[in-house]
C-alpha cells in the first residue's frame, strides 16, 4: 500500500528573498523620486493652460493670478509645518496623507466651474505638495546610505528638472487637444499609485515623541512664510516699493519676530532654535535661499529674453529651452553621483554655483544680434550643469546637518527656503530686466548672486 503524500513547495531561497527585497525597494525608490516629480510638474504645467482657463471661466486678471499664486502659497508657506509634522506622526503615514490631498485638490480643481472652485483645488494641491515633498525626501535619506544616497538624490534632482521641463511642454499640448481639464488629470496616475503602494513598499520610520503640539509657533511661522511669499510675487507685478509689498515684508518680519519669541520660551517647540546652532545648517539654509534665488530666476529671464530680445514665438521659446531639459537630466543621472562620491555634497555645490555664475556672465555678454546657438544655448547649458550640482548637494548638506529625529524639519527648511528664494530671485531680476536695466544686468546681477552663494558654500567647506 502506496502513502499518499502531499507536495510541499520548495522553501524560498535568499537569493530570491534578496531579489524580492530589491524590486521591492526599487519601486520604493520609484514611489518617492515621481512625487518629487509630481511636485514640480504641477509648478509649471498649469502656467501654459492660463489662456484656455481665462476663456472658458472668464476669470479676470486677478483671479487668474490666484490660480497660480494659491498653489505657490499655499506650498511654500506649509512646508515647514509638514516637514516637522512628518517627523512626529510618521513620514510614510504623511506621504500618504499628502497623496490623498493632492488626488483630492487635483480633483476639485479638474472639475471646477467656477474660479472659486478652481482656486480652492489649487489650495488643497499645494497642500497636499507641501505634506508629500518633504516626507518622501527624508524617507528617501533614511532609507539610502552611501553610494545608494548619492545615486537616490540624483534621481531625485532628474525628477525636479524633467518634472519642471515637462510641464512646460505638456501642459500647451494636452490643453490644446483635451481642455484644461486634462492638465491637472496628468497627475492623477502617480498619486494613485502612491496611495495604494506606500504601505507596500516603503519602510516607515521612528516618529517623534511630543507633549503638546506648538500651535501658536506653527501659525506664526506659517504666517511668515506666507506674507514673505506674496510680498514677493507682489514685487514682481507692482514693484519693490508698492504698499502691498511693504506691508507684506512688515508682516514678514512680525510674524517672524513672534515665532522666534514663541519658540524660545515653549515647553516643546515646533522647531527648536538649537538646531541652528550648527552652523553648518545655518549656513545650509541661506544657500538654499540665495541658491534659489540665482536658479529659478534663470529661466524666468531667458524665457523672456528668448521672445522680447529675439523676437521668438512663445512656441519657439519653448523649444528652445529642450537642451536645458535633457542636459539637466543627463548631468543629474550621470555627472552629479560621481562629483559626490569624488568631492562630496559641499563642494560639489560650490563648483555648481561657479558654474551657474559663468551660464548667466555668459548670456549677460552675449550681443543682441547674435543667434540662439551662440547667444542663449552655450549659457544655457551651463545654467543646465550649474542647476543639477548645487540643487540636491544643498538640501543634502542640510539634511546631513540636523538629526535623524528631524530629518522631516529639515527637509521641510530645505524646500522652503528654496522656494522663498526662487520666488525673491525672480521678482528682483525680472524687475531689473524689465524697469530699465536690461537683460544683460538682470544676468550679471543673478551672476553675483551666484558667486556670492559659492563663497559662503567655501566656509562650509573649510569646517
Amino acid at each position: 500500500m502506496t502513502v499518499a503524500t502531499r507536495s510541499r513547495p520548495y522553501p524560498e531561497t535568499r537569493d530570491h528573498r534578496d531579489h524580492r527585497e530589491r524590486r521591492r525597494r526599487a519601486v520604493g525608490l520609484g514611489l518617492l523620486v515621481s512625487a518629487q516629480f509630481v511636485v514640480m510638474l504641477d509648478t509649471s504645467i498649469v502656467n501654459v493652460a492660463l489662456p484656455s482657463i481665462r476663456a472658458d471661466l472668464g476669470l479676470g486678471a486677478t483671479s487668474l493670478s490666484w490660480v497660480v499664486n494659491a498653489y505657490v502659497l499655499t506650498f511654500g508657506g506649509l512646508l515647514l509645518l509638514f516637514g516637522r509634522v512628518a517627523d512626529l506622526v510618521g513620514r510614510r503615514r504623511m506621504f500618504v496623507a499628502g497623496s490623498a490631498l493632492f488626488t483630492v485638490g487635483t480633483l476639485l480643481a479638474a472639475g471646477a466651474g467656477t474660479a472659486w472652485m478652481l482656486v480652492t483645488g489649487r489650495v488643497v494641491q499645494g497642500a497636499g505638495a507641501a505634506a508629500l515633498s518633504p516626507a518622501a525626501m527624508s524617507l528617501l535619506l533614511l532609507g539610502h546610505t552611501g553610494e545608494r544616497r548619492a545615486r537616490a538624490m540624483s534621481l531625485w534632482g532628474a525628477a525636479s528638472a524633467v518634472g519642471g521641463a515637462t510641464g512646460v511642454l505638456a501642459g500647451g499640448l494636452l490643453a490644446g487637444t483635451f481642455g484644461w481639464s486634462s492638465v491637472f488629470l496628468v497627475t492623477v496616475p502617480a498619486t494613485l499609485a502612491g496611495l495604494v503602494l506606500a504601505r507596500r513598499v516603503l519602510d516607515d520610520t521612528p516618529r517623534g515623541v511630543r507633549r503638546r503640539f506648538d500651535a501658536p509657533g506653527a501659525v506664526t511661522i506659517t504666517a511668515a512664510v506666507l506674507a514673505l511669499v506674496e510680498g514677493a510675487l507682489g514685487a514682481a507685478d507692482h514693484g519693490p516699493t508698492s504698499p502691498d509689498v511693504v506691508l507684506a515684508l512688515g508682516a514678514t518680519a512680525v510674524f517672524l519676530g513672534m515665532f522666534v519669541a514663541i519658540e524660545r520660551h515653549t515647553e516643546d517647540p515646533l522647531v527648536p532654535l538649537e538646531l541652528f546652532a550648527s552652523r553648518v545648517l545655518s549656513s545650509g539654509v541661506g544657500l538654499a535661499v540665495l541658491g534659489g534665488a540665482a536658479r529659478a530666476s534663470t529661466f524666468v529671464l531667458v524665457a523672456l529674453y528668448l521672445q522680447q530680445s529675439l523676437a521668438m514665438s512663445p512656441e519657439h521659446a519653448g523649444l528652445a529651452m529642450v537642451p536645458t531639459s535633457v542636459t539637466g537630466f543627463v548631468a543629474n543621472l550621470a555627472l552629479l553621483p560621481r562629483v559626490l562620491r569624488a568631492i562630496g555634497p559641499r563642494r560639489s555645490l560650490v563648483v555648481g554655483l561657479v558654474v551657474l555664475a559663468a551660464g548667466h556672465v555668459w548670456l549677460a555678454a552675449a550681443p543682441t544680434g547674435d543667434r540662439y546657438l551662440v547667444a542663449v544655448l552655450p549659457g544655457l547649458l551651463l545654467v543646465a550643469i550649474g542647476v543639477a550640482l548645487s540643487f540636491t548637494p544643498t538640501t543634502m548638506v542640510i539634511a546631513s546637518a540636523a538629526p535623524e529625529s528631524h530629518t522631516g524639519l529639515a527637509s521641510g527648511l530645505a524646500s522652503s527656503a528654496t522656494q522663498v528664494g526662487a520666488a525673491i530671485g525672480t521678482a528682483a531680476f525680472t524687475a531689473v530686466a524689465l524697469a530699465g536695466g536690461g537683460f544683460a544686468e538682470a544676468f550679471t546681477a543673478a551672476a553675483g548672486v551666484a558667486l556670492a552663494t559659492a563663497l559662503l558654500g567655501c566656509a562650509i567647506v573649510r569646517r
